[in-house]
């Protein structure tokens, strides 16, 4: 079809979107009582723990094929740190080991896991089966169903605000059936929290309002955020104690619509130290309860860090999350402080009572100033027009968002790879929506999924985030056989396979 070659078979990322829609609108089935319900009361905070883990999808094969960057290090160790290949993927696999110890010693480990769809598609690329199995296990047996909680992200690792708004719902959907084609449909149910790649919560009214949608039409429940992403709705911080309790994001758009999401709040910076090292059980040791609502509840303190990066998270992380779950246990059944995981933790209040609308309620960061320069009545002339004054009054203030990563811009001076990459999703969108408006199973046919795969994978955050060079030029590469595949799609061939799509 195209110059973008492809190694071994696609990854499921379409085809199945009416299936998924129907299990993302059933609830997920109530299990029995969560261990730590009977001694809630005792519990005056807690600390819910993050890995994310990704390696982008590179035209870098041998001859020119898409490969995991992870192989790439594997084949290329001299250059760099890919050294660390053999360290980085023992890092992707190490937790089957570690929980089952935790647990024989008399622990109860908790840690939520974000993998990207490329990483795991360059797990079956590379044929990494002990990876995909020890994986597999922690999200399958059921034994760590309550120690083991995945999010959802986007399939590659894109950052919300420069994403095009149609391709949003995309990301999401795609990593969703990559997940359920690897560890099955109920898994992918009990898949709740979101973490967006960088921290990267957009502040653009219309786009946080089209994620904010999209992540609750494919059945998310809450989202993991920054503090300084968010503000109240008055336009001022968190205060400290706010951070420790869920709170409620509100997305308004130019329209003047609303939708909203519970947000857990990650406290602090990018500092992969904060996880590596445990500062989330250390810091929740000094917290006390509070009331929201009239009842009292565990403090949380929420935080994510990459899994794999830095000699901190290869080396200090293990004997530091062990050393940490011992304290606890150590502590007995009445313990004061503990592991929970994120969605356990809004299960847990939400069991006593607690409703989204008793949390308070936050905003994207700026969002103050832009509604009280707006009014009531929005419209997108005028919300359009007072972004334009906003940026005129206070260089410093964006509204495209916020991430972990403030020091970088994943829009400035990488015109280059946005400009062709919006070009493509328009390209996209216009060959293939009415299609699939009239024929949604074309969504299983070979032409669009590898459209869409050039689609996400143009839209990768890592082909701005090292600067200009060899990563924009993965980027060209990857629009330009995108491009030449679309163009290639003529009406007839079209006609063809939406002809066997009905079949």
């Amino acid at each position: 079809m195209t110059c973008l070659l492809i190694a071994g078979d696609l990854p499921v990322i379409a085809g199945d979107e009416q299936a998924l829609q129907t299990l993302n609108r059933d609830p997920v089935e109530a299990g029995p009582p969560a261990p730590l319900a009977p001694r809630l009361a005792h519990v005056r905070s807690a600390f819910a723990c993050a890995l994310h883990m990704h390696q982008p999808t590179i035209p870098a094969g041998r001859q020119g094929e898409l490969i995991s960057h992870l192989q790439y290090m594997f084949e290329h160790p001299d250059e760099g740190d890919n050294h660390n290949a053999n360290a980085f993927a023992h890092c992707y696999q190490r937790l089957s080991t570690i929980l089952p110890q935790l647990i024989q010693e008399g622990c109860d480990p908790r840690i939520m896991l974000d993998y990207s769809g490329n990483l795991l598609w360059g797990f079956q690329q590379m044929g990494r089966e002990d990876i995909l199995t020890s994986l597999r296990s922690l999200t399958c047996d059921p034994p760590f169903h309550r120690h083991v909680e995945w999010l959802g992200t986007f399939w590659s690792h894109a950052v919300a605000p420069s994403t095009p708004i149609p391709d949003l719902k995309l990301q999401i959907l795609a990593w969703q059936h990559h997940f359920a084609s690897l560890f099955g449909r109920e898994a992918l149910r009990r898949v709740r929290g979101f973490s967006l790649p960088e921290m990267h919560l957009p502040n653009h009214p219309d786009t946080l309002y089209a994620t904010v949608k999209a992540l609750r039409e494919c059945g998310y429940r809450w989202l993991m955020v920054q503090e300084d992403s968010v503000e109240t709705l008055e336009g001022q911080r968190l205060a400290p104690e706010q951070r420790w309790i869920p709170n409620q994001l509100v997305a308004r758009n130019s329209d003047g619509e609303t939708a909203t999401i519970l947000a857990l709040i990650k406290t602090q910076g990018s500092d992969t130290k904060l996880v590596g090292q445990m500062q989330p059980y250390y810091e929740a040791l000094g917290l006390e309860r509070q009331i929201v609502a009239g009842q009292g509840i565990p403090s949380l303190v929420s935080q994510i860090a990459d899994g794999e990066n830095g000699g901190v998270m290869m080396n200090e992380f293990p004997p530091a999350f062990c050393q940490a779950h011992h304290r606890c246990a150590a502590a007995g059944p009445l313990a004061e402080t503990v592991a929970m995981n994120g969605s356990e933790y809004l299960d847990l209040l939400a069991d006593r009572g607690l409703r989204d609308e008793d949390y308070p309620r936050i905003q994207a960061v700026h969002q103050h100033r832009l509604w009280s320069m707006v009014g009531p009545s929005p419209t997108r002339e005028s919300v359009a027009a007072a972004i334009v004054r906003l940026g005129d009054s206070d260089p410093q203030l964006k509204m495209v968002g916020a991430s972990w990563t403030n020091n970088l811009s994943w829009v400035e001076g990488y015109d280059n790879v946005l400009e062709p990459m919006q070009a493509f999703s328009a390209r996209f969108h216009q060959r293939f929506d009415p299609l699939v408006e009239r024929t949604p199973a074309v969504t299983r046919s070979r032409p669009y999924q590898e459209a869409l795969l050039a689609l996400l994978l143009l839209e990768t955050s890592c082909f701005r985030y090292w600067g200009q060079g060899r990563w924009t030029d993965y980027a060209k590469h990857i629009h330009r056989c995108g491009t030449a595949a679309l163009e290639a799609l003529s009406e007839a061939s079209i006609e063809e396979f939406e002809g066997n799509s009905e079949g």
